[in-house]
């Protein structure tokens, strides 16, 4: 028994790792496609209105599939799979498979027709009223997309089918295939479409249902068939209505997130030509920065935090955080240093060709500069939430999401004016600031957990960050416009790249011999790991 246990721990270890590596190769690609787009629309009206389309759906998306069926459908199925020990167990099983599956082809094919018939109304929240010609753009974009719900909604039901018999490299796959052919869609079609958006949207509905068909065969493999029964078999199964019960009270609270997206994109759209696309380039950067980084390490601490937690041993609990969090500054403060330095080569290096002008990297930098300096809190808050996920508490961290995002709408109504774009991105660090500050006073609440201690390293660690990133990024500031004259010359790629790179050592070997000098307990921790592992190799 303990033999098949470690096989298992060992077999979904491989699978994290797995899926790790996809999740990263999915982000670079995403960052490609934002690429490909910024290639063909730049920051034009055009690109204000695909992105705005392309938003529609994919927050329905958001809201409903993934919600769904990560709180949902996955718990629920893995109940009827655990006791589907009999011939009789095995057909609830495939009956709840089937209501559920009905219920999410019929909700969404419905909420799609609907979503059709009154998209004209939809898109005029956000254009002023005098945009008529980027309003009807944008409703010829948003009916080629909305039907992305759709599939997008079969592939999660999928994903969750596999992820509960703990298959976890298609579903993963799946967003590298998405990413792929938007990509090859755009530049395949373009030069046969009325225009660049409306082959990238043709690419968005074919990368969507290449999404749901490829997980069709791994789910047949599994044993679990797929299949639609009656919309009353569907609505009165009680494992399909399990799932509506633990769906509902969750849904409200994603629908605070999603409408501050939809504000903070209306205010854009109302801001001026090219403030929403050049968010959605600015935030794009900062996402991978992210994904990277903070959703690894926040997937990685919580099952740990979760052991802790139920053994009750507080005190390395604690520990754990602690250290979770100084990785966190260690890697988000430095970077917000350097991108403040180096943004506008950075964003030329990624996004700058033949519809990206010198207008969009001004109007893109703008938001990426008050975009990077929330970094840190972003990157804070996605640790610190799986402390109190790890104690069973789901409300709290809720709560101070919810604070945030009505700081965020607040500041951005406030800001846009005087602003515009670089407003709305003010906002959200500023939300997001105000999100860790309640995560930390949110956590007080749990005794268990010594937060004065953990508080007081954060605050202490953070200021030591600061002010290396500070001394390291003087040299590069000034040698910053010599490197540029040097290889201006060159194309895009070494005209920035170099430059990039070169900044990127001097400031990367201060940082570190700062770090060394003044002993970094993190930069020690590693060192004396790899220490350890060449004595032992």
């Amino acid at each position: 028994m303990n033999t098949e246990t470690s096989s298992k721990k060992k077999s979904l270890a491989l699978s994290g790792i797995k899926l790790t590596g996809l999740i990263f190769i999915s982000r670079i690609l995403g960052l490609v496609r934002e690429m490909t787009k910024a290639r063909f629309l730049g920051t034009s009206e055009l690109a204000d209105a695909f992105g705005i389309a392309f938003l529609i759906p994919n927050l329905c998306r958001r809201l409903f599939a993934e919600n769904s069926i990560s709180v949902a459908f996955i718990p629920t199925f893995r109940g009827y799979i655990e006791d589907a020990a009999t011939d009789a167990k095995r057909l609830e099983t495939k009956q709840f498979i089937a209501a559920t599956f009905t219920l999410v082809s019929f909700l969404t094919a419905v909420f799609v027709v609907l979503g059709m018939i009154f998209t004209p109304l939809i898109v005029r929240i956000f254009f002023n009223k005098t945009d008529t010609s980027v309003i009807n753009e944008t409703v010829v974009l948003t009916r080629i997309m909305f039907p992305y719900l759709f599939v997008i909604s079969i592939a999660a039901f999928f994903q969750g089918i596999l992820n509960g018999v703990n298959i976890f490299s298609p579903s993963g796959f799946t967003p590298i295939l998405f990413n792929t052919i938007v990509i090859s869609a755009t530049y395949i079609l373009a030069p046969y479409s009325e225009n660049p958006a409306r082959a990238m949207s043709i690419g968005v509905i074919a990368g969507g249902t290449v999404q749901a068909l490829f997980q069709l065969p791994f789910v047949i493999r599994t044993g679990w068939t797929v299949s639609l029964t009656s919309l009353k078999n569907a609505f009165t199964n009680p494992g399909s209505r399990k799932v509506i019960s633990l769906v509902g009270p969750t849904i409200i609270g994603m629908a605070a997130y999603q409408l501050n997206d939809i504000v903070s994109t209306a205010l854009a759209g109302k801001a001026g030509e090219g403030i929403v696309s050049s968010l959605q380039y600015s935030l794009r950067l900062q996402e991978l920065i992210l994904g990277v980084f903070a959703v690894s390490i926040a997937s990685v601490i919580l099952p740990d935090l979760s052991g802790l937690a139920k053994r009750k041993e507080w005190d390395a609990f604690g520990n754990m955080l602690s250290q979770a969090i100084r990785i966190i500054i260690l890697i988000t403060v430095p970077v917000t240093f350097f991108s403040l330095v180096e943004g506008r080569e950075l964003i030329s290096l990624v996004y700058k060709s033949r519809r990206f002008t010198e207008e969009s990297v001004v109007l893109t930098l703008t938001a990426f500069k008050y975009h990077i300096l929330g970094l840190t809190f972003i990157a804070l808050n996605r640790i610190i939430a799986p402390a109190f996920y790890a104690q069973g508490n789901t409300k709290l961290p809720t709560l101070a999401g919810i604070i945030g995002f009505g700081c965020n709408i607040i500041i951005a109504l406030l800001l846009v004016a005087p602003m515009q774009g670089g407003g709305i991105a003010l906002a959200l660090t500023l939300a997001s600031f105000a999100n860790t500050i309640f995560l930390f006073i949110f956590l007080r609440k749990t005794p268990s957990v010594a937060i004065g201690s953990i508080l007081k390293i954060t605050i202490g660690y953070t200021v030591r960050l600061v002010v290396f990133s500070l001394i390291a990024s003087v040299p590069i500031y000034f040698l910053r416009p010599s490197l540029l004259q040097r290889f201006s010359t060159y194309n895009r790629l070494f005209a920035y790249g170099i430059p990039l790179l070169v900044s990127g050592v001097i400031f990367a070997a201060i940082g570190v011999v700062l770090l060394i000098l003044f002993h970094d307990p993190a930069v020690e921790t590693i060192i004396h790991k790899v220490q350890t592992k060449l004595k032992r190799g």
